[in-house]
């Protein structure tokens, strides 16, 4: 990648649908959208044209929250597989940089546990997407709530292990899940240069991560905010982004997503 773009999570709001998303998002200086399937991979002839003519505008995917590897019926560990699969091909379909996904829960097991189980599942979504021949960057999510499996340490052994698997760095979550921590300068760097230590340039240069104010309580997250109503401290997340020099795409979950994706750009700009 050659910088740090700024994409809103889903279409605009000032965006009707696809067709005039990305003229709104050209309009407001920003680079592009996160791909929301929340329900399900499915999308129009339309919407795909839309997408596919979407000129120099960057896109991502987030898969379905219906989503969870660890789940004890095979019937859904199974479609979770699937749905990870389709966000995958959509993205191949779409030319979009990254996929993301909230991975899976923990129901009762510890964290090794999980993690392996990860691992092999994740070995086989990766021997698919190497025999249908798919592009694009395949991320677990860095998950807000204690009872989700996806902390950084976590998303990182998995990441060590596949050339085409990266974490999708959701800040906001982070600080969520750890009460209130992890929202400092100091403390971002500590992220960042983990990453880099552990993944190598290659997952500082090819970033994908999530940025929103958010609202916590002692299980984590609860919901997320505006900027202006969170203690969310963005300015120094930015701060760090320039220090280590990140390239990719940082997505603003805010529910005010254009607004807040704006600010975000152009503070980072003023750096």
């Amino acid at each position: 990648m050659d910088k740090l773009h700024f994409l809103t999570a889903g279409i605009p709001a000032q965006a009707t649908d696809y067709t005039n998303a990305f003229d709104v998002l050209r309009d407001l200086n920003l680079d592009g959208l996160e791909v929301e399937f929340v329900h399900g991979v499915r999308y129009s002839e339309k919407t795909r044209e839309a997408i596919l003519n979407r000129g120099n505008l960057l896109i991502t995917h987030h898969g379905p929250y219906y989503i969870n590897l660890n789940a004890k019926e095979a019937d859904k560990k199974e479609a979770s597989i699937k749905r990870v699969l389709d966000t995958i091909r959509a993205a191949n379909d779409l030319g979009a940089y990254s996929i993301t996904y909230h991975a899976a829960f923990y129901l009762g097991e510890d964290s090794d546990t999980v993690t392996k189980k990860m691992i092999d599942l994740h070995s086989k979504i990766v021997d698919v997407v190497e025999k249908e021949g798919l592009k694009a960057w395949i991320r677990p999510e860095t998950t807000g709530k204690k009872s989700q499996w996806g902390t950084l340490d976590e998303i990182i052994e998995v990441s060590k292990k596949f050339k085409n698997i990266l974490p999708c760095v959701d800040f906001a979550h982070i600080h969520a899940r750890e009460n209130g921590a992890f929202n400092t300068y100091d403390e971002f760097c500590y992220i960042l240069e983990k990453i880099g230590n552990n993944l190598g340039e290659t997952a500082l240069n090819n970033f994908h991560g999530h940025v929103a104010g958010i609202e916590y309580g002692a299980k984590g997250e609860k919901k997320h905010l505006i900027f202006q109503e969170s203690d969310f401290n963005y300015k120094d997340l930015l701060k760090a982004f320039k220090k280590f020099d990140i390239k990719g795409a940082i997505v603003c979950e805010s529910p005010n997503i254009e607004i807040d994706t704006k600010i975000l750009k152009e503070y980072y700009q003023s750096l």
